[in-house]
């Protein structure tokens, strides 16, 4: 795997790569201190498995920059870890793409718990930005609310699931992407990643291939 790793607090920046490259030991990663950094490295490469970056820092606005980083690598999930926790911004940020964002006062453990959800295809919402949605009913979470709203018994007896992320995880049998995910069942990508986030909680796997493998030991896949 390859992370781009932006952050102007060297001390973050280093200890957040000691923690990445001790949980995977394997993956590249590429460091750099403002959003001109950011956007100098992705005109040379757009290959990575993910982008984090803090939200306020040189080089740009953070509402452009992070729109921009997503039009550039719109295949690329982006986790924005940041000392800035206001419920507006957040909102903001998900409306613009943003696959995770996590307070740098949250713990090591829940920091890298976001982290591996992101990289496994969820979606990690702050439960703060989570229950001001489920309160107000705004984008994105409200295409997820109205689907829940239809689907709260599962198919099954056996089924911890809902139909829609029943749907879900067969697509993810498949093999298919969240973007093809979302085409097929004519939602947005990042309600089909708040589908993946519920669904991997639900069978209590941590991965794409887990969540497959457990819901078809359940038999809840259509062979």
């Amino acid at each position: 795997m390859k992370f781009l790793i932006a952050d102007d607090h060297e001390l973050f920046l280093q200890g957040l790569e000691f923690i990445l490259k001790k949980q995977y030991p394997q993956t590249e990663i590429v460091l750099t201190n403002s959003y001109t950094g950011i956007f100098e490295i992705l005109e040379k490469q757009k290959d990575f498995d993910l982008i984090i970056t803090d939200l306020a820092m040189p080089g740009a606005n953070w509402l452009e920059a992070i729109g921009r980083i997503h039009s550039t690598c719109p295949e690329v999930p982006i986790i924005i870890i940041s000392a800035v926790f206001d419920p507006e911004i957040l909102q903001k940020t998900f409306d613009i793409g943003v696959s995770g964002y996590v307070s740098k006062a949250f713990p090591n453990n829940i920091i890298m718990s976001a982290i591996n959800l992101v990289i496994a295809g969820g979606m990690y919402i702050p439960p703060e930005l989570l229950q001001l949605n489920l309160q107000n009913r705004t984008l994105p979470i409200r295409e997820l609310i109205a689907d829940l709203d239809d689907n709260k018994k599962p198919v099954k007896e056996n089924n911890v699931l809902t139909p829609r992320q029943t749907e879900v995880v067969q697509c993810l049998s498949e093999g298919l992407s969240n973007k093809q995910i979302a085409y097929k069942l004519g939602l947005s990508e990042g309600t089909v990643k708040i589908h993946i986030t519920l669904l991997m909680r639900a069978l209590d796997v941590s991965n794409r291939v887990q969540a497959v493998n457990e819901a078809r030991r359940r038999g809840l896949l259509k062979e």
